[in-house]
């Protein structure tokens, strides 16, 4: 057998390593066992930095260990890989929901939507009273002229 076809068979094996590790950090995951599934996607990162092992890392980093900042820059990372995967939007959306930071998790929500339809993120938005662009985006929210032209607006059916 040659090198060359040892080394593919390494990195294959341990891509599918990677691929077992992912898996079973998202069963830990879909069971509530964040800590199990911080381990396994730590141990999948350690071994292959794909945008979908970073950014659920970073979520079990924020919700097991609080560490925000280093939460938010390992997704930041998985959409500069993969920006077009709107999961990675919905981790980075739920970090900030864990650090107390609702506003930038609903425009991180919003992001992701425009990039790919995605029903946990609207779920998410749902969830945390989803609400429109201002008339005037310019204009402060409680301006009274976005409160009054949002009613008729509203009242009028257009919004």
């Amino acid at each position: 057998m040659s090198n060359s076809s040892k080394t593919g068979n390494t990195a294959d094996s341990a891509a599918k390593e990677a691929e077992n590790l992912y898996t079973n950090g998202m069963e830990a995951l879909r069971t509530g066992d964040a800590l199990t599934a911080l381990n396994c996607f730590g141990k999948a990162v350690g071994i292959e930095r794909r945008p979908l092992y970073l950014s659920n890392l970073a979520f079990c980093l924020a919700k097991e260990k609080r560490e925000f900042p280093r939460a938010i820059s390992l997704c930041k990372e998985a959409i500069k890989y993969d920006p077009r995967n709107s999961v990675n939007f919905l981790y980075l959306g739920r970090i900030h929901l864990l650090a107390g930071q609702k506003k930038d998790a609903i425009r991180i929500f919003r992001m992701g939507l425009r990039n790919e339809k995605n029903q946990e993120i609207a779920r998410e938005l749902e969830r945390l009273g989803n609400r429109k662009e201002p008339v005037l985006p310019f204009l402060e929210r409680g301006n009274p002229l976005n409160k009054y032209l949002g009613l008729i607006l509203k009242k009028a059916g257009i919004r």
